[in-house]
């Protein structure tokens, strides 16, 4: 079972039926009680990084979070998700994230349109785990106006090309981190998702 924490940010009901779709049996959880009877957790989030921090903090879930990312079961971040998982965001000020990777996240820079939204190609680094099978240059769809800068390069998954190449995705051990919403990115979203069930062995 992977749990699909609700921390008030974002609509879960894609989320929950992509993962469906691939066989993930996904529950959505929303006291730390629920956590630990999870296999798997997915962080998933559309907003501010502030107030996601925030209602983290109100749900009283953040030390359960980084405890379930300690015992190494698998844990998929995406969206906002993925750049909670950083030291701090820039996002209106300066505001502190769960620091599991070093790194922050940064607005993109002038000359691109903002938000990016829409559909972008992945180039992939690490063409095993959850990306296995996945063609460089597959196309999935993005919604974000900040982008996440990993200060060790050795966990990035696949880049981007947005103005720059920034990491659109990161995998590190029993951590996957992605930009993208998978969800949303049709059948090479549900072979990463159907990836992620097979390597950890869901």
């Amino acid at each position: 079972m992977i749990g699909i924490i609700d921390y008030g940010m974002g609509n879960l009901g894609s989320v929950f039926k992509a993962f469906d779709k691939v066989g993930l049996n996904p529950k959505i959880v929303k006291r730390k009680e629920e956590l630990k009877n999870c296999d798997s957790l997915c962080l998933p989030g559309v907003g501010a990084f502030k107030d996601a921090m925030e209602n983290l903090k109100n749900f009283e879930l953040l030390d359960d979070i980084l405890g379930f990312i300690k015992t190494g079961k698998p844990f998929i971040g995406i969206c906002l998700g993925y750049q909670l998982l950083f030291e701090k965001s820039y996002e209106f000020g300066e505001h502190e994230g769960l620091s599991i990777f070093k790194g922050d996240v940064r607005l993109f820079p002038t000359g691109v349109k903002i938000p990016h939204i829409g559909w972008n190609q992945l180039w992939i680094e690490k063409k095993d785990g959850v990306f296995k099978d996945i063609k460089d240059g597959s196309f999935v769809y993005f919604v974000h106006s900040y982008y996440v800068n990993p200060k060790d390069k050795n966990i990035v998954a696949t880049y981007t090309d947005y103005g720059i190449d920034f990491a659109s995705s990161i995998e590190y051990e029993n951590i996957v981190g992605l930009q993208f919403h998978p969800e949303k990115s049709q059948e090479v979203g549900l072979k990463i998702l159907s990836n992620f069930k097979e390597k950890y062995r869901l």
